[in-house]
C-alpha cells in the first residue's frame, strides 16, 4: 500500500488515522469549537431572543456613542420645522419645540436601561438572598423575614416612591433602587417556594450528611437550581422598571428639563395626538420594542438547559421526522422484498426488525451520532424477547423505536419494523397514533411516570379505556374494575378510587400494565418493569406478565439488566453492547451455551448464574465501562474491554451463525472459544489463554437472523 505523506498511524495501531490539515492548528480549532459553542447556547438557538439581544447592543451602543454621530443635540431647536414628521434633516420628525426626536429617544436610552437594571439588581438580588436565607436557615428565621417581607407588599408603592421624591428629588437612581426594594418582596415569594423544594431534594440530603454547612449548601446545590427562576424574574422587573420609569416621567416625576427622557417625550406627545399623532410613534415604539426584546431573552434563558425531551416530539421535530420517515420509505424494499424475507414477518402479530438503526442530532433527522446501529431481531406470538446489555448499550432506544416514542432530536435512520404488514419505522406521525396502545403497548421502568398524579386511578384507567375502545362511561368503569382484577389487585373497587401516591410501588405496576392492557394490544413493550421493586413484588409481576402471555397470546419485549429475569420468563434472548446485538437465540442456548465474550462475562459477572457449588471465591468483572456512541470504533467494539481480543477483532465483525445455526453471535472467535471451553475470568488473563486467530467465517446477510 502507498504511503501517504498526510496521514499518520491511529493510536496502537489500531487502523488509519485521520488526514493531517496543514492549516488546522490548536489555537484555530479551540476558537472554532468555542464559536461552535456558543452559537448552540440557547439563547442563540431562539430567534426572538437573537432579535431582541441585538435591538437591545445597537440600543446600548447607539446610545453611549450618541454624541459621536446623532446629527443635532438634544436642545437644539429648529423652528422652522415644528411638528414635522420624517424629513430628509430629521429622520424620526421634531417635537413641539423644534428638536430632534432621533437624538432625544437615544440620548435617553443608556440612563433609561441602566436605571431599570440597577431594579433588577436591588430587586432581584435582595429578594433572591432573603430567599436562600429563609429556605437553609430554619422556621424561626423564615417566620420573621415572611413577615416582614409581607409588610413590604401591604405598602402603598406609588405613596412611597412620590414621598421619595418629594424627599430628594427627581433622583432617579435612587428612585429606583427603592422600587426594587419594594419588589423584592414578591420576589422573595417567588424563589422561596422553589428553594424550599430544592433543599427537600436527596442530593441536599446527602450535602447535609456530607457535613456540609448550610451557607455552602445555598450556594452550591440550591442557588443553581433557581437560575432559570431568577433570569426569568430579572426579565420581567427589568421590562417593569422602564415602563415605570416612563410612567414617572410621563406625570412629570422624570429627569429635569432639558434632560430627554421616552416617558416624558410621550408626554409632550400625548398634547399633540390630534394635530400631529406620528410624534407618539418613535418613542412608543422604541419603548414597546425595547420591553418585548428583554421577554424574548428571559424565556430563552428561562428554558433548563438539561432538561429532558419530551418522548412525543413537538411539531418542527414531527415535520423533521417526517422527511426522515419518507428517506426510510424510498429505502426500504418492495413488497418482493419483502415476502422474499423469512415467512414469519408476514405472519399477523409477528415483530420483526431488520436492520434497525437510530440516530440523534439538533435538528431530529438522525443525521448525526449512531445510537443504535444494525439490529435484528423477531418475536413470534405468545412469546417473550429479552434485550439486555449494560446501561448505554440502546436497549430502551431500541424499545422506544417499535412505538415511534423516541425522544426529541433521536430518530430511526435505517432499517425496518415489520408489524402486520407494515414498516413502522417508515409510518407517519398520524398513522402511529392508530398503533400505540392498540397493538403495541408500553410498560415503563417508573409507574409514577405513566399516572398522572392529579387524578384517580378509576379516572386514568376508564378515561384510556374509553379513548382506545370506544365505551360508555359505565361500561367503561366495569372494564376498568375487570383489568385489576386481571392484573391481581383484589380490592380493585377500592384501588379506582385512590390516587397514586396512596398505593405501593408494586401496587402502581400493576395499575400502569393494567393501562397498558387497556387496548387489548398484541404486543407490550416493557422497559425494565421490575428494576424499581423488591424481590418478591418483583416475582410477583413476572408470574403476572407469564400468565398474561399465556392466556392472551399476545408477545413482550422486555428490556432488563437481570439475567435471572431473562431465565425466568423470555423465550429468546438478545444481548446488546454499544448499540449492536452481539448476540441472539433461544434463552436456554444462550444462557447455557454463550457464544460472544460479552455474554461469558455477564454470566460470570452474575451470582444467580452460579451454583452454590462451584461458587468462584471472587466473581468476575469487566473492566472499563461502554464507550460513549461518538467513541465506538470500526472493528468490534467490545474488544478494547475482552479477556480474548486479537489482531482479527480491529475489523469490523458480522453477525455469524452461532453452532448448529440456532442463533447469531458477532465475534470472530466464537466457535473457538466454544471448542477450548473458555470461561470469563475473575482476574486479569495470562498470556497462556490468549487464543490464536483463526479464518473468518463467511458472514450472513444481517437481514435474515432467523
Amino acid at each position: 500500500m502507498p504511503h501517504d505523506p498526510n496521514s499518520y498511524p491511529g493510536p496502537r495501531g489500531r487502523g488509519p488515522g485521520r488526514k493531517y490539515d496543514a492549516g488546522s492548528s490548536p489555537a484555530r480549532n479551540a476558537g472554532r469549537a468555542a464559536i461552535t459553542k456558543v452559537s448552540r447556547h440557547r439563547l442563540f438557538t431562539s430567534p426572538g431572543a437573537v432579535a431582541g439581544l441585538a435591538w437591545l447592543a445597537a440600543l446600548v451602543t447607539a446610545s453611549l456613542t450618541a454624541p459621536l454621530w446623532l446629527p443635532f443635540k438634544t436642545e437644539d431647536q429648529d423652528f422652522t420645522s415644528v411638528l414635522s414628521g420624517p424629513t430628509a434633516a430629521h429622520w424620526l420628525g421634531t417635537d413641539e419645540l423644534g428638536r430632534d426626536i432621533l437624538s432625544r429617544i437615544f440620548a435617553a436610552a443608556a440612563g433609561t436601561l441602566g436605571t431599570s437594571m440597577l431594579t433588577v439588581i436591588v430587586g432581584v438580588g435582595l429578594g433572591t438572598i432573603l430567599a436562600m436565607l429563609a429556605a437553609g436557615t430554619g422556621e424561626r428565621v423564615e417566620a420573621v423575614i415572611s413577615r416582614v417581607t409581607e409588610i413590604m407588599m401591604s405598602l402603598p408603592g406609588t405613596v412611597i416612591i412620590l414621598a421619595v421624591i418629594g424627599a430628594v428629588g427627581t433622583n432617579i437612581p435612587v428612585v429606583m433602587a427603592i422600587l426594587g426594594i419594594l419588589m423584592s418582596a414578591g420576589i422573595y415569594r417567588v424563589i422561596l417556594g422553589q428553594a424550599k423544594s430544592l433543599q427537600s431534594q436527596l442530593y441536599v440530603d446527602a450535602a447535609k450528611v456530607d457535613g456540609v454547612n448550610p451557607l455552602r449548601i445555598s450556594l452550591r446545590h440550591v442557588l443553581p437550581g433557581l437560575a432559570n427562576t431568577i433570569v426569568v424574574q430579572s426579565a420581567l422587573i427589568f421590562a417593569v422598571g422602564m415602563l415605570i420609569q416612563a410612567g414617572l416621567a410621563f406625570i412629570g416625576f422624570g429627569p429635569p428639563i432639558p434632560q430627554p427622557s421616552w416617558g416624558g417625550m410621550i408626554q409632550g406627545a400625548s398634547q399633540h395626538v390630534y394635530d400631529a399623532p406620528w410624534m407618539m410613534v418613535p418613542t412608543g415604539a422604541v419603548l414597546a420594542l425595547t420591553v418585548l426584546s428583554a421577554n424574548a431573552i428571559g424565556n430563552a434563558l428561562g428554558k433548563a438547559p438539561n432538561a429532558a425531551a419530551p418522548h412525543l416530539p413537538s411539531a418542527a421535530a414531527r415535520r423533521q421526522r417526517a422527511k426522515a420517515v419518507a428517506a426510510i420509505a424510498a429505502e426500504a424494499p418492495g413488497s418482493e422484498d419483502l415476502a422474499a424475507l423469512d415467512g414469519a414477518s408476514a405472519d399477523k402479530g409477528t415483530l420483526s426488525v431488520r436492520n434497525l438503526s437510530v440516530g440523534v442530532d439538533s435538528a431530529g433527522t438522525g443525521t448525526g451520532v449512531r445510537l443504535v446501529t444494525d439490529v435484528s431481531f423477531d418475536v413470534q406470538p405468545g412469546t417473550v424477547l429479552g434485550l439486555v446489555g449494560e446501561s448505554g448499550c440502546g436497549k430502551t432506544m431500541t424499545a422506544l423505536s417499535l412505538l415511534g416514542l423516541l425522544p426529541s432530536g433521536v430518530s430511526v435512520t435505517g432499517g425496518q419494523i415489520l408489524w402486520n404488514g407494515r414498516n413502522l419505522a417508515a409510518v407517519a406521525e398520524r398513522d402511529m397514533e392508530a398503533v400505540r396502545g392498540r397493538e403495541i403497548a408500553l410498560i415503563s421502568q417508573e409507574p409514577m411516570r405513566a399516572l398522572d398524579p392529579m387524578f384517580t386511578v378509576g379516572y386514568q384507567l376508564t378515561a384510556t379505556i374509553r379513548r382506545l375502545r370506544g365505551m360508555g362511561r359505565t361500561e367503561a368503569r366495569q372494564e376498568a374494575q375487570t383489568l385489576l382484577e386481571k392484573v391481581g389487585i383484589v380490592d380493585a373497587a377500592r384501588i379506582l378510587k385512590t390516587y397514586p401516591h396512596q398505593i405501593s410501588g408494586g401496587m402502581a405496576q400493576r395499575v400502569a400494565i393494567a393501562l397498558a392492557l387497556a387496548g387489548q394490544p398484541k404486543l407490550l413493550v416493557a422497559d425494565e418493569p421490575t428494576t424499581a421493586l423488591d424481590v418478591t413484588v418483583q416475582a410477583e409481576i413476572l408470574s403476572l406478565l407469564r400468565t398474561l402471555v399465556k392466556d392472551t397470546g399476545m408477545s413482550v419485549v422486555m428490556v432488563t439488566h437481570d439475567l435471572g429475569v431473562v431465565a425466568d420468563i423470555c423465550d429468546q434472548v438478545a444481548v446488546m453492547y454499544a448499540g449492536q446485538m452481539v448476540e441472539n437465540g433461544t434463552t436456554q442456548a444462550v444462557l447455557d451455551h454463550p457464544r460472544h465474550p460479552y455474554t461469558l462475562a455477564l454470566l460470570a459477572a452474575d451470582p444467580h448464574a452460579n451454583h452454590a457449588d462451584d461458587m468462584p471465591e471472587r466473581l468476575a468483572t469487566i473492566s472499563g465501562q461502554v464507550p460513549q456512541p461518538k467513541d465506538w470504533p470500526t472493528g468490534c467494539r467490545f474488544a478494547a474491554r475482552c479477556q480474548f481480543a486479537g489482531s482479527a477483532c480491529m475489523e469490523p465483525v458480522q453477525l455469524l451463525r452461532s453452532g448448529a445455526g440456532e442463533g447469531l453471535v458477532r465475534c470472530v472467535k466464537a466457535d473457538q472459544l466454544a471448542v477450548e471451553g473458555m470461561d470469563w475470568l475473575a482476574t486479569d488473563v495470562p498470556a497462556s489463554r490468549v487464543l490464536e486467530v483463526t479464518p473468518k467465517q463467511n458472514p450472513i446477510v444481517e437481514k435474515d437472523p432467523a
